[in-house]
């Protein structure tokens, strides 16, 4: 059987078992796996398990013992390592978001970040307020923080309540999907075999370009859509409406705060800027006239050791909320909220595994030599964002696409660092947030928007966001090939 038959009933499963069975993403991910285990010939298993002992990845006993493995077991075995391999980072990255979140720390980064950008720059105080937080933070989450922020703004101002809301999707949603320790982009690395370092350096430098040409293009979606400012559920509408003179003595919503102090800013940052400074150091190290020991440098630069010691950091910030008193309890939270997302993730990365078994990594590399090396790039984006628009999760997007593309990584003579088609993979997840996508049914019903107006602006955005992306994407791998 040709392994795009099984990409094909792989995708088809994932789809009818999203969109039409409503079951959970995990589930339908393991199924999918299952599939695709069982109906790998045996022939293509050799196949696989002589290529990887051949290129110095499995032992010969190793490969004997997947070649008589069953199905179940083998994709058991590849849950797991991928559980081995993340698992550590998302509970950690988990603790890290909701100690910023109940320490008052996140509000306090962006209360700072709209103090510099003042009332004039407000969008792009929220906009890098939102890329920061959805580093460690999942998006959702800062979506929820921000959104009395923009309510509060358009009750100040009077006006673009559209921009304010676009500028929290435009940094957030983009570095959601690029910068490590999120899942998605955390996966993609694991799974086309990407060191994380310069998958972090790629996903600030690419996600930062593509939010600033996101928020030029909610600017000009703001000028095009007029949405009143209505509750939550977008039931009440205020009298004013998005270009309203503002009103002298209009009540605001406060931002979101704790009982007690803020902890000072650069604390609140630490627990984002350390891991990132740590993980550098390991790659940086060799070239540094003076270094740590090799085995402390090596310690502190592994990725999990660095996203454990932003963990206690950000617990550290909890003494800034007397009102919490039970920090396992805080802990208990983040991890049963990092362990659905670990889960998902686990069962993305055995879907990878059985095609990589199946022999999807050779079919890729055979189909990328009919195929231009500046049109890869584009192959890639269209293919995650069919994906996307097609299921609604990026996320699962993201893995699914990176697990049916990762031959590319492996592709001789590529013209550009792997780093470069995690990005393409990044990028394609963000188009298009329609009815299919959770978030959107969030971003709607959060800032008040009806369905018709969410397509208007958030699904629009997405496009916009994908497309910069990719442009930007194609420059950089144009300019720093090489990374």
């Amino acid at each position: 059987m040709s392994v795009w038959w099984l990409v094909l009933g792989a995708a088809t499963l994932i789809l009818l078992g999203v969109l039409w069975l409503r079951m959970h993403a995990m589930l339908v991910l393991l199924a999918a796996s299952l599939l695709v285990a069982v109906l790998t010939p045996s022939g293509d298993l050799r196949q696989h398990a002589a290529d990887q002992v051949a290129r110095g990845k499995l032992s010969e006993s190793a490969a004997a013992t997947l070649v008589g493995s069953s199905a179940p077991k083998r994709l058991a075995t590849a849950f797991g390592q991928t559980a081995g391999d993340v698992g550590i980072l998302i509970a950690m990255a988990s603790i890290v978001g909701i100690c910023l979140l109940e320490s008052g720390a996140a509000a306090g980064i962006v209360a700072a970040l709209l103090k510099i950008s003042g009332t004039k720059r407000a969008a792009e105080g929220l906009a890098a307020g939102s890329f920061i937080l959805s580093i460690p933070v999942f998006f959702d989450t800062v979506f929820y923080l921000m959104v009395p922020l923009a309510r509060s703004l358009r009750q100040q101002t009077g006006r673009d309540y559209v921009l304010y809301i676009l500028a929290i999707m435009a940094g957030g949603a983009i570095a959601h999907s690029l910068v490590p320790p999120t899942p998605g982009p955390l996966q993609v690395a694991e799974i086309l075999g990407i060191e994380i370092f310069p998958m972090i350096v790629a996903g600030l430098a690419i996600g930062s370009c593509s939010s600033f040409l996101s928020l030029m293009a909610a600017r000009l979606l703001n000028r095009m859509t007029v949405v009143p400012l209505r509750d939550a559920q977008g039931e009440t509408e205020s009298e004013a409406t998005n270009q309203d003179p503002p009103e002298r003595d209009a009540a605001t919503d406060a931002p979101p705060a704790t009982s007690g102090d803020a902890p000072p800013l650069y604390a609140s940052l630490m627990p984002i800027v350390l891991p990132v400074l740590l993980i550098a150091y390991g790659a940086i190290a060799p070239w540094l006239p003076v270094a740590l020991p090799t085995a402390m440098g090596g310690l502190l630069s592994d990725k999990n050791v660095a996203m454990g010691v932003a963990a206690v950091l950000a617990l550290r910030l909890l003494r800034y909320a007397p009102q919490i008193t039970d920090r396992r309890d805080i802990v208990s939270r983040a991890l049963a909220s990092g362990g659905q997302i670990i889960l998902i993730t686990s069962a993305g990365g055995a879907l990878g595994a059985m095609l990589r078994q199946a022999g999807i990594a050779a079919a890729v590399s055979d189909l990328a030599t009919d195929v231009p090396p500046s049109s890869l790039l584009i192959v890639v984006f269209l293919v995650t964002a069919a994906i996307r628009t097609l299921q609604g999760s990026a996320t699962v997007a993201m893995i699914t696409a990176a697990g049916v593309l990762q031959g590319l990584a492996d592709v001789e003579n590529l013209p550009f660092h792997p780093v470069y088609v995690a990005m393409a993979i990044g990028v394609g997840s963000k188009p298009i947030s329609w009815m299919t996508d959770s978030g959107f049914w969030i971003m709607c019903k959060m800032s008040g928007m009806t369905d018709s107006e969410g397509l208007r602006t958030v699904s629009l955005l997405s496009i916009a966001m994908g497309l910069s992306g990719l442009l930007i994407t194609l420059v950089f791998a144009n300019l720093f090939p090489a990374i």
